[in-house]
């Protein structure tokens, strides 16, 4: 008798409980090695950055495909040189006037809000609320790790040249992890989140620099010291959406506060004024055309994401959710669903 031989209920039955313990080993996985996901994450988007300027070299100035690559590494590292030197040279004096006066400054608001009851209870609930947040302890980290933070961007640059070389082989060899019969699905959603983080890159490049330009130009009419250094922290802090701009925002006023009150109305007006033409002109232009994402949602996935990955897993936050959507959009709602998703386009 094979009274134990299970049934087709139980083989459907122990089917399903190694999915549920497949994906709680991956989630526990994703959790344990979160940073270096999230720096893997950052080096495909390198890869993809490097790629969209080598088509620039490619279409535009009909340099032969490899050579092209070639001058888009060469391209991204000039840009990171460039960056350094603004950093380390042209706004040294000025950063180091920022880092200096900065942590002064941000006592000076938390007395100023503690005056009354209800700023008092605010300013408890911030520095509680910061003080066990993941993100404090990667603040703390990067102050006492130079190295290993150095170490990261390294690896994350040399990680996206190789995935830039030769992509193919890294996509198929995760299509061999699928289904043969499900590969084409997967495929082509492959290459719309390739396409679509391309046309966002893009966007966000136009976001950045229009938003630090205007920044810097406005701290300048309004005197507050340091005006280039703080439009240039301000373009970049436009790649993290929402909370990037406002936390550019603070160190301006504060700057501000320590030439007069006209400055600080000067800060808050720029500041004011940048984000209506960024809202009404720029974004709906170049990035609603690209991928449209409910504010409430890019808010919360950004918050989300920020507390399960760390400093690091919120400045990729806005990449790492246009990936999440485009891959429901296409996956689930297009294939599994059968809407009338389009195609991104490649060109």
């Amino acid at each position: 008798m094979n009274r134990l031989t299970p049934d087709a209920d139980d083989t459907r039955f122990v089917r399903r409980l190694v999915l549920a313990l497949l994906v709680l080993a991956i989630a526990g996985a994703i959790f344990l090695a979160s940073d270096l996901l999230i720096l893997a994450f950052g080096s495909v988007l390198g890869a993809i950055t490097i790629h969209a300027i080598a088509e620039l070299y490619h279409r535009k100035l009909r340099v032969p495909e490899r050579p092209a690559l070639i001058l888009g590494v060469v391209s991204i590292l000039a840009g990171i040189a460039f960056l350094g030197w603004l950093f380390g040279v042209a706004f040294r004096q000025q950063l180091n006037v920022l880092v200096l006066r900065l942590p002064g400054i941000l006592d000076q608001f938390a007395a100023w809000a503690s005056q009354s009851a209800v700023g008092a209870k605010v300013v408890d609930a911030v520095q509680a609320a910061f003080a066990g947040s993941r993100v404090a302890q990667d603040i703390g980290g990067l102050v006492q790790g130079g190295g290993e933070i150095a170490l990261n961007f390294l690896l994350l640059v040399v990680g996206a040249i190789f995935f830039a070389v030769d992509p193919k082989v890294y996509e198929r060899g995760l299509l061999l992890l699928v289904p043969r019969a499900k590969r084409p699905a997967f495929e082509d959603s492959l290459e719309d989140v390739a396409a679509t983080l391309r046309l966002w890159l893009r966007a966000q490049l136009i976001q950045m620099t229009t938003m630090g330009v205007l920044v810097g130009v406005g701290l300048a009419i309004a005197g507050v010291p340091s005006a280039p250094a703080l439009g240039l922290l301000t373009g970049l802090s436009e790649f993290v959406p929402y909370i990037g701009p406002v936390a550019a925002m603070l160190p301006a006023l504060g700057l501000a506060a320590t030439v007069g009150t006209p400055a600080i109305i000067g800060t808050l007006v720029t500041f004011a004024l940048v984000r209506i033409v960024q809202t009404n002109f720029i974004t709906p232009f170049v990035t609603a055309r690209v991928i449209s994402i409910p504010p409430a949602v890019t808010l919360f996935a950004i918050l989300v994401i920020g507390a399960v990955f760390g400093i690091f897993g919120l400045f990729f936050s806005a990449a790492l959710l246009v990936v999440i959507f485009t891959l429901v959009r296409t996956l689930y709602l297009r294939e599994v669903l059968g809407e009338d998703i389009p195609r991104v386009e490649q060109d």
